[in-house]
């Protein structure tokens, strides 16, 4: 705790003052471009996984991007620079993991081990990120990274509904071993009565589109808000319309939901750090933009839209979420919690047990999870459930903080947008395990990036003084 205090007492004073740019032209002159490069590696996996002669390779590109977040600890591990306070919990997590290793109840060892290095590898970039030295206009390289890929994923999502069968890829092999009634579930009927997959963009499963469409309005409205450039920002608010139509006709509402948080947690701390000029701006143009996308996507999918999005308010909050995924909390609580509250050993569940798992014995066969939390507690119990809230409790601090400043003004404005996303990113563990996947690196990814852009920030106009 007092490791932990210590690093957040390092946001006691903000000294946000104007940086000297040719100084930080020089510093960036030297500077290896780790982190975009990094970030355009994990597209490229990701486009990989979309070319069917690629298909045996799979499981390579699938691992690839974690591997490499695992690598790049060795060249930018840097001995005592100030890491996101979130490390000394994400230790905490990795220990608790060590110990569940030799859990008897655990998979196959290769199953274990894999788990453990995924977690390894979503939590790495809080290590490694203070050595590739990032500073704001980094962080923005980053942003604008998402939010082109995101935004083109959202684009020929919508071309795959206008011209269906000639953009989609092949529907991904663990989709299709569902069977075809399950595939089949995965289209809507538009206007016109045609069939056709929800928009996958750039990804192998058919709604795909919805998490290009939340990144598409989430980096649209950061850029939109501190970029200058006219023509970029008139990109960005088309990249957000299109991305409110992909969040309709995909159709997957915890996405929606994720959307709808992000939107609300940042226009309410535009308005709590007194911004209001971009307040009103932000929310004028949200208006706007739902609200043509809400037409643009009723006039192609009708009453498909309509419905879909009518469920979520037709029955109480509360009911919509135990219908849908309560129900999974509940038996974790009720039925899990009991069984395992030090865990259930590595490797019983998810991609790693696919991979890597041997379920021949009952004792330690896979246990299906269908939420976040389930998962922790079969990794390590109630001890890593606390160990990785305090991680996220870190986080969402650190975000608050560095947006409570004024005079870093861009930082504190991709702050405000982060802290939002953290607690959106928050509400799907309650839907979906997004702490195991790519999800979770890019999480970790873009709190270590603000937090050592700051510090370098703050480190370039001290040496000013």
């Amino acid at each position: 705790m007092r490791v932990v205090s210590s690093q957040l007492g390092a946001f006691s004073s903000l000294t946000d003052v104007a940086v000297d740019r040719p100084a930080a032209r020089r510093r960036a002159a030297h500077r290896t471009p780790w982190l975009e490069s990094f970030v355009i590696f994990l597209f490229i996996c990701q486009l990989a996984l979309l070319v069917p002669s690629l298909g045996p390779l799979r499981i390579v590109f699938r691992s690839a991007a974690f591997g490499a977040s695992l690598l790049l600890i060795l060249p930018l591990f840097r001995y005592r620079q100030r890491y996101h306070p979130a490390i000394v919990a994400a230790a905490c997590v990795m220990i608790i993991l060590s110990l569940s290793l030799l859990h008897p109840w655990g998979n196959s060892m290769g199953a274990a081990i894999a788990q453990w290095g995924l977690y390894a590898a979503i939590l790495a970039p809080l290590l490694w990120m203070p050595g590739a030295r990032p500073d704001t206009a980094t962080f923005r390289r980053v942003a604008l990274l998402f939010w082109a890929f995101h935004t083109t994923s959202a684009m020929i999502g919508v071309l795959q509904v206008y011209v269906p069968g000639k953009l989609e890829p092949q529907v991904s092999t663990v989709i299709e071993a569902k069977g075809q009634g399950y595939v089949d579930s995965l289209k809507i009927t538009l206007a016109n009565g045609s069939q056709v997959f929800r928009p996958m963009g750039l990804t192998d499963q058919p709604g795909g589109a919805a998490t290009a469409g939340l990144y598409a309005v989430l980096f649209g409205l950061g850029l939109l808000l501190t970029e200058k450039s006219q023509y970029l920002r008139a990109a960005c608010a088309g990249g957000i319309l299109i991305g409110f139509f992909c969040l309709e006709l995909a159709q997957v509402r915890s996405v929606m939901v994720m959307t709808v948080i992000c939107v609300m947690s940042f226009c309410a701390l535009l308005l709590i750090r007194g911004d209001t000029k971009r307040f009103t701006r932000c929310l004028g143009l949200i208006g706007v933009l739902i609200l043509a996308s809400f037409v643009w996507a009723i006039s192609m999918g009708g009453e498909t839209v309509t419905k879909r999005l009518s469920s979520l308010v037709s029955e109480p909050v509360g009911d919509v979420y135990y219908n849908n995924r309560g129900h999974f909390l509940e038996d974790t609580v009720k039925e899990l919690l009991p069984q395992y509250p030090f865990g259930a050993g590595l490797g019983r569940w998810g991609m790693m047990n696919q991979y890597f798992g041997d379920n021949s014995n009952p004792r330690t066969e896979s246990i299906w999870v269908e939420i976040q939390w389930t998962g922790w507690l079969l990794d390590g119990g109630v001890p890593l459930i606390l160990a990785y809230c305090a991680a996220l409790a870190a986080a969402f601090v650190v975000a608050w903080k560095i947006s409570r400043g004024r005079r870093f003004d861009r930082l504190g404005i991709w702050a405000s947008l982060l802290f939002a996303y953290n607690l959106a990113a928050l509400a799907v563990t309650f839907n979906y395990p997004l702490f195991i996947g790519q999800g979770g690196l890019e999480f970790w990814l873009l709190n270590a990036c603000l937090f050592a852009a700051y510090q370098n920030a703050k480190a370039s106009t001290e040496a000013l003084q």
